[in-house]
């Protein structure tokens, strides 16, 4: 009996390209897919999710792969979809990978060398200057942003004295914080597929800047990847348990070693611009996925 794959992947930037090519790839090994199963259209019916046409509950795997456009909804739906089919990623995975705090102690469990943190009441003041006294320099990072989105260097006690007034009339009730890593503003970007190794590209932050997210100013460049770059951001993948992720990684100065930064549950693939610079992982990409897809809907 042939497999049917749900897809739902993000269309800019060649992900319409990508898309076709999954889908021909699926096809190759007789796995039928349905393109466009947007979540937010979903409409639930007693033990039954419909997308239109569709009945979720009948597809063998729904594969998810479009941060730019999730809402509510669809992460509400996303854990019941996945207690009725595999996905990939696995709602788990996708949820842990989400939330910075929850990647950042899977990643220091599994003793993978990763940024050191805290988790704060806003009002533990006392804390919070302990903490920059400690560092010297730290991050606050909204748990679930992406992007770059909110991210707030304090470089001294003084700056958090400024900042403190302004929390204190939002809505949040916990802070985030990392120690600043000192690193030359530029990262790594490895990508791991089924726990093999697909690509890495460098990222660097604009000039005068130090994020180095390209929806923040940073630019995309060449850069080649070592054994130990490589181990290291597949044992972060496996500590998160994510299926596909794009693991972030910078080199600490002073201590002289790799740290991770951040593991992303939807890595972009190369855009058109950035193929024609010579990010040419694509096709590996997507033959990993195949594979990938077919195992899980052929076990047993």
């Amino acid at each position: 009996m042939k497999k049917t794959v749900g897809i739902w992947m993000y269309q800019n930037g060649g992900g319409d390209k990508i898309e076709k090519k999954l889908v021909s790839k699926l096809r190759e090994r007789e796995i039928k897919s349905i393109t466009n199963l947007n979540l937010r259209d979903a409409l639930v019916a007693d033990e039954k999710i419909f997308i239109n046409d569709t009945v979720i509950n009948d597809l063998d795997l729904f594969f998810s792969y479009n941060s730019g456009e999730q809402t509510q909804y669809q992460v509400y739906l996303y854990k019941i979809v996945n207690s009725l089919i595999p996905m990939i990623n696995s709602y788990s995975a996708f949820a842990l990978s989400e939330d910075k705090l929850q990647t950042s102690f899977a990643l220091k469990r599994h003793g993978v060398t990763s940024t050191d943190f805290r988790l704060c009441h806003r009002d533990d003041t006392k804390d919070l200057r302990k903490f920059i006294r400690e560092w010297k320099k730290m991050v606050y990072k909204p748990v679930d942003g992406w992007g770059g989105v909110g991210l707030t260097k304090i470089e001294s006690e003084e700056a958090l004295d400024m900042l403190i007034p302004f929390l204190n009339q939002t809505d949040l009730r916990f802070l985030y914080l990392e120690k600043f890593i000192d690193y030359d503003n530029s990262d790594f970007r490895v990508d791991i597929v089924d726990g093999e190794f697909i690509s890495c590209y460098g990222r660097k932050a604009p000039k005068d800047g130090w994020k180095t997210n390209v929806t923040s100013g940073g630019s995309v460049f060449l850069r080649e990847a070592d054994d130990k770059l490589v181990n290291l951001a597949k044992r972060a993948a496996k500590a998160t348990g994510l299926d596909i992720a794009g693991v972030d990684i910078i080199y600490d100065r002073q201590k002289e070693e790799y740290v991770v930064l951040e593991v992303n549950g939807i890595p972009a693939f190369a855009t058109p611009e950035q193929e024609k610079m010579g990010m040419n992982f694509n096709d590996k990409k997507i033959e990993k996925i195949v594979d990938m897809i077919d195992r899980k809907v052929n076990k047993g």
